[in-house]
C-alpha cells in the first residue's frame, strides 16, 4: 500500500490545469500506518520523527567512521568527525610534500617551487644555482625590494635554465631581490 495517495487520477490525454493540480494536492492523504513502523519511526504532531533509540548501529552500516575514509563510496555517508580528520590530514593537496626550511618546495602533483632573497651588486649579474635541477622550468619571477633610488627597470632576468637563474642589475645600485622559480 502506498504512503501517499493523491487526490486525483489523470486519464491519458487529459489536459492539465491549475484546478486539477489543486485537486491532486488538496485531496492527497497520508497513510500513517504504512509510513510508521512503530519501532524506529513515529508520528509526533503530524510530523514523522525518529523514536529515541530507533536508529541502531546495524541501520547505520553504510556510514563511514574512519579518519582515512577507508571503505568510502558514492553511496555511503561519513561522520563529520571522519570528514574533518581526512581533510586535515590530506589538506586538499595544498600542503607541500617536502619543505625543510630550504628554498625549495615540492608539491604532491610534482610541481616544484624554488625561492629566496639575494642582493645583486650594481652593474653586475648574480648567478643562483638551484642545487637539484628542474626537469623543466615553467616561470621565474623577481620582486625587487624597493628603496629610495630604485628604478623598476633596474633588475632583470638575464637567463634561466633548469639549474640556474641569472639576475642582472642595470643601474649601478645594489638591489635586494626576492626571487621565485617554478618548474617540474
Amino acid at each position: 500500500m502506498s504512503i501517499l495517495t493523491t487526490g486525483k487520477t489523470f486519464a491519458n490525454g487529459e489536459q492539465l490545469s491549475a484546478s486539477k493540480l489543486n485537486q491532486v494536492i488538496t485531496g492527497a492523504t497520508f497513510n500513517a500506518s504504512d509510513a510508521v513502523d512503530g519501532s524506529s519511526i513515529t508520528l509526533i504532531g503530524g510530523a514523522i520523527a525518529v523514536n529515541d533509540g530507533g536508529v541502531t548501529f546495524a541501520k547505520l552500516a553504510d556510514v563511514i567512521d574512519s579518519d582515512t575514509m577507508e571503505g568510502a563510496s558514492a553511496t555511503k555517508l561519513a561522520t563529520s568527525e571522519s570528514i574533518k580528520a581526512y581533510v586535515d590530514n590530506s589538506a586538499g593537496g595544498f600542503t607541500p610534500s617536502t619543505y625543510n626550511s630550504e628554498e625549495s618546495v615540492t608539491f604532491p602533483n610534482g610541481l616544484i617551487m624554488k625561492f629566496g632573497t639575494v642582493t645583486v651588486a650594481g652593474n653586475t649579474t648574480t648567478s643562483l644555482n638551484f642545487g637539484a635541477a628542474f626537469n623543466a622550468t615553467v616561470s621565474a619571477q623577481l620582486t625587487p625590494q624597493e628603496n629610495s633610488t630604485f628604478d623598476r627597470f633596474q633588475i632583470k632576468i638575464d637567463s634561466l635554465s633548469n639549474s640556474t637563474l641569472i639576475i642582472r642589475e642595470t643601474q649601478g645600485t645594489p638591489v635586494t631581490v626576492h626571487w621565485q622559480v617554478i618548474g617540474r
